[in-house]
């Protein structure tokens, strides 16, 4: 059985959640940046997922390579030429994909296993109205932003919808941190407001 590849687009450690910065400074984000990355890669390994990050920082790639993920170099376009790569990526190597946003606090391996099960198309919203997940069985044109949910949902083939603590909770502002903090799953992000 060909293995689904988890395609974890990761644009920068450093330069990454600025809109944290009110709350937590650049080192912190940085820790916090790295720490999301890898408690997505680490869960979806757990699922028998292959974790493949797609970025363009070398420092990204250079963390992926040395904590045993494979890398892609993206175009540097943004979030969805990311996706875009990753998913032919995958398609190239006759895998199944699924985007997997590096920046899901309380994700669970039950989060994953709930959308990697799905047979066909699969699609699970963040709370704001993103997109959280998505995993089609064709190309189709990304379009990641405010509620992208609703603009990737059109574009899929009979998609099955996944609504999940894990999946609908990013962390995009002081507030979506500071929630996550506040459940048990996220506690352990204590570390990076000290």
């Amino acid at each position: 059985m060909v293995p689904t590849i988890a395609v974890i687009p990761v644009k920068s450690f450093s330069g990454g959640k600025l809109r944290l910065s009110s709350v937590i400074d650049d080192a912190g984000r940085l820790a916090l940046g790295r720490a999301l990355a890898a408690h997505v890669a680490d869960i979806a390994a757990s699922c028998d997922l292959v974790p493949l990050i797609v970025t363009s920082d070398s420092e990204v790639a250079t963390w992926a390579t040395t904590s045993g993920f494979p890398s892609l170099a993206d175009s540097g376009d943004g979030l969805d030429a990311a996706a875009a790569d990753g998913a032919a990526w995958a398609q190239e190597a006759r895998s199944h994909w699924l985007i997997v946003h590096a920046d899901l606090p309380l994700l669970t391996r039950d989060d994953l296993v709930a959308v990697s099960s799905v047979d066909g198309d699969v699609i699970a919203p963040s709370s704001d109205g993103g997109t959280s997940v998505l995993g089609a069985s064709q190309s189709i044109e990304f379009g990641y932003g405010p509620e992208s949910f609703h603009r990737h949902l059109p574009r899929l083939n009979s998609p099955t919808v996944v609504a999940r603590l894990g999946l609908l909770h990013d962390v995009d502002s002081p507030s979506d941190l500071e929630s996550a903090l506040h459940h048990p799953l996220g506690s352990w992000l204590g570390e990076y407001l000290s």
